[in-house]
């Protein structure tokens, strides 16, 4: 029925809701008993092979890449990281938060101790059985003196400590009902205790794919590990990822067979990728989102009334429309989007508004200064701050755009330049979000904002036990970022994914790309 699959094709690219589809499939006559079927995104349903060389074209990769857990901050390195790597933790493809390494976990009726009994007879691609020593190891390399940026996830933790070889127990200085989520993180992956130096750079641990070859910024080779542990996991013999930052290079080495997967799509030609007989697109609704940064530590930025003309210059539905060909919606100026459990629908969306520009600019007294915004030209950042220079001149505002190359961007312009460009993955929950980004102790908060009710609300929250109550608690920090917030949060993007037919897969998870960045561990080549 023609019908039928250009309803489920609808719903599978986001483009109409859950209850649209239903009632689509209502009008069509068509049994709710196979709703199910039709409700599984980019459902595959095949028996998993093992075997051939995974090939990705990967759009982000510098030559200062790193596989030291304590350096890695960008998509590129939590890549290879998760194929190689495992956490306690893992998010699985509905959001929830399940066991990997650890087994199972407990925890004190005042959320302040949690204890992991870990999996027996899992090892290492040295050779070595996983304990709770390599566990306190890796995690204990985020805190104290350390430059991991994921220190201020760990900071409430006061303790770790085994209980017997196969028991980690995490003592905290306050609740936090939300902390097994923060054990799934990218950056705290397990690794052998006395980990260091250059054994960094072979990436040993207890995933899928044991390395063999790591060329920062070019290329990436692994082979599928014979031990491993996870059933119904690691499928490829062979896993290569190459760096292509080109868009165009990129796609034209999917189409025409040098790669099996891109990623990261170009949402302007995703309509040619539809037509092409021998690939698929995947496209997800992710909290995922993009951002411009400004430095509450540096004028003109610690002026709100400067903050606030920025955000009302930007015309969001038209770089919507525009920049990504519909591919998103518009952001509110705070990182929490609508998939998320708190998001607070009752904030009345922020709209271009040119009067609201000059009202804040004369209040700065900054009528005639000229801003300069720092970007580069990769996952759309240019064309964005592009459309935003003529959005903003319409209202007064004088833009200049400074395009910095890619390649040490994030080392050398991002969290340094006064005014940048930024995105951001989304986190499993409101909590990790805001931790990651925007608490005054966090080493990503890349805005250098310090809000004190906010960061006493987040700590409040950790703890609240009454759901109604620290929903209150979530809107409220929403509304303080959204109204006093130094970072402009302009679209929430989707996940455009392309990828060959002969690659299979089941229930592709939205928290990051890339099936949560961990498909070369769950996708396999057709039988």
């Amino acid at each position: 029925m023609k019908e039928l699959k250009k309803l489920q094709e609808l719903f599978q690219e986001g483009k109409i809701t859950r209850r649209d589809f239903l009632g689509g499939m209502s009008a069509l006559g068509v049994a709710a008993s196979i709703s199910p079927f039709l409700l599984s995104k980019n459902a595959h349903a095949a028996t998993p092979k093992k075997g051939g060389r995974f090939r990705i074209g990967y759009d982000i990769g510098t030559t200062h890449n790193s596989l030291n857990a304590t350096l890695m901050n960008s998509s590129a390195e939590y890549f290879i990281s998760y194929a190689c790597r495992n956490n306690l933790v893992e998010i699985d493809h509905k959001g929830n938060a399940i066991p990997e390494l650890a087994e199972s976990w407990d925890v004190s009726q005042d959320l302040s101790t949690w204890t992991f009994d870990l999996r027996k007879g899992v090892e290492f691609h040295n050779g070595k059985n996983l304990e709770a020593k390599d566990v306190i190891y890796s995690l204990n390399l985020h805190r104290g003196e350390t430059k991991s940026t994921a220190k201020s996830y760990l900071k409430t933790v006061k303790d770790i400590k085994a209980d017997g070889k196969y028991r980690v127990i995490f003592t905290l200085e306050q609740g936090n009902i939300d902390f097994q989520y923060i054990l799934s993180d990218s950056r705290l992956i397990i690794v052998p205790a006395g980990t260091e130096g250059k054994e960094w750079d072979k990436c040993i641990g207890t995933g899928a794919f044991i390395l063999q070859d790591f060329e920062p910024g070019i290329r990436v080779f692994a082979k599928r590990n014979p031990h491993y542990w996870k059933k119904g996991r690691g499928h490829f013999d062979e896993l290569e990822i190459t760096v292509i930052t080109d868009a165009s290079s990129r796609t034209n080495a999917l189409r025409t067979g040098k790669v099996d997967f891109i990623p990261s799509t170009d949402p302007k030609i995703a309509h040619l990728l539809k037509k092409d007989k021998n690939l698929q697109l995947i496209s997800l609704t992710m909290p995922f989102h993009y951002a411009m940064p400004m430095r509450a530590d540096t004028a003109p930025y610690n002026n709100n009334n400067v903050r606030l003309a920025m955000k009302y210059a930007i015309d969001r539905k038209q770089i919507v429309d525009i920049g990504v060909n519909g591919y998103g919606s518009p952001g509110n100026d705070h990182p929490i989007a609508p998939g998320y459990k708190y998001f607070a629908s009752e904030l009345s969306q922020r709209e271009y508004d040119p009067d609201k520009v000059k009202y804040h600019l004369k209040k700065a007294g900054l009528q005639n200064h000229t801003f300069t915004l720092s970007t580069m030209d990769s996952r759309g950042l240019l064309d964005f701050a592009t459309l935003f220079k003529e959005q903003a001149s319409k209202s007064g505002i004088k833009l200049e755009i400074d395009c910095k190359p890619s390649d040490g961007y994030w080392s050398k312009v991002w969290m340094k330049a006064p005014f940048v460009c930024s995105y951001w993955q989304g986190r499993p929950t409101v909590d990790n979000m805001f931790t990651a980004v925007w608490a005054a102790e966090s080493n990503w908060n890349e805005s250098y904002w310090k809000h004190e009710k906010f960061n006493k609300l987040l700590v409040e929250a950790r703890k609240e036990k009454n759901d109604a109550k620290r929903s209150d608690m979530y809107a409220e920090m929403q509304r303080i970022c959204r109204d006093e917030g130094s970072t402009i949060i302009y679209m929430f993007g989707k996940s455009l994914m392309a990828v060959n037919k002969k690659i299979k897969f089941e229930n592709v998870a939205a928290n990051l790309d890339a099936d949560g960045l961990r498909a070369p561990e769950r996708w396999w080549f057709e039988s």
